[in-house]
């Protein structure tokens, strides 16, 4: 091998465990920003990772800047489940941003369509995939009740009782649900794996999803089923590059916590689970 192709392997592969550490310190900031609620030492985190992500690569620079716009607006209003009009309105609309900015500025800025919403990819669900749809029911039956009523977690969500509330609480449960595959799947995920190998960018979009949920009233023992959740989101994304069917995944999940939710706050379905 001559020197300048081993000179030129050397660099390909320092490339890579450089980029690691500021990829690493954008995740860590997700675990500060909602779970320590420390919005300074956050934003210094996501800072340093720019500034060394500009000393590596022009365009791991610009992925990165991506997924920092994106937390920044998420991070800049109060991450709830408050289903009031206002908060639904404010978090929404910061939702809304975390997604654009990166979509619009990857496709009109770039030009690089790095981040892409894959609905219609023109190949039909596989028996596999959609029997792992019923096994989502039942493993959501199995785990969400428990987990919800035993740890008191459930009490993080507003009790509703009248239709306007209980459409509110759907619709709040679902839109969320959605903005977790856009945001955490296609933004993070995809462009992390750009730079980095399926396994190290998987973790990483993982640390930011489950430290999220926590900021959202995902407590107790919550990230020992959200972060392997998040995991395997991405690896299916990645093998069927399809965003209907992880959204489908899901908003069914979502479906069990949204019953689950309706009945917890009634004190006799709680008296089932604890006595």
């Amino acid at each position: 091998m001559s020197n300048r192709a081993l000179a030129v392997r050397i660099r390909i592969r320092s490339g890579i465990s450089l980029k690691l550490l500021p990829s690493a310190l954008v995740s860590l900031s997700g675990f500060v920003l909602f779970v320590l609620e420390q919005r300074i030492a956050g934003y210094a985190l996501l800072a340093t990772a720019l500034v060394l992500a500009g000393f590596i690569d022009r365009a791991f620079l610009r992925d990165l800047a991506l997924i920092t716009a994106g937390l920044v607006a998420i991070s800049l209003v109060p991450i709830t489940t408050d289903i009031s009009t206002g908060h639904m309105l404010v978090m929404g609309t910061a939702m809304i941003l975390a997604v654009g900015i990166p979509y619009f500025v990857s496709r009109f800025a770039f030009k690089d369509h790095a981040v892409r919403f894959p609905v219609m990819t023109g190949h039909p669900w596989t028996r596999t995939e959609k029997w792992y749809l019923a096994a989502v029911v039942v493993m959501g039956y199995a785990l969400l009740p428990a987990y919800m009523v035993n740890t008191g977690v459930y009490t993080n969500w507003p009790a509703v009782s009248d239709p306007e509330g209980i459409f509110r609480l759907f619709l709040g449960t679902n839109v969320l649900g959605i903005w977790d595959e856009l945001f955490f799947i296609c933004t993070v995920f995809v462009l992390l794996r750009r730079h980095l190998p399926l396994a190290q960018a998987n973790v990483l979009q993982a640390v930011l999803f489950t430290s999220f949920l926590w900021e959202l009233g995902f407590h107790a023992w919550a990230p020992a089923f959200i972060f392997p959740f998040a995991l395997l989101q991405a690896l299916i994304f990645t093998k069927t590059k399809s965003l209907s069917y992880i959204v489908a995944v899901h908003l069914l999940f979502d479906f069990v916590l949204f019953l689950v939710l309706l009945h917890a706050h009634n004190r006799a379905w709680i008296d089932i689970f604890i006595y």
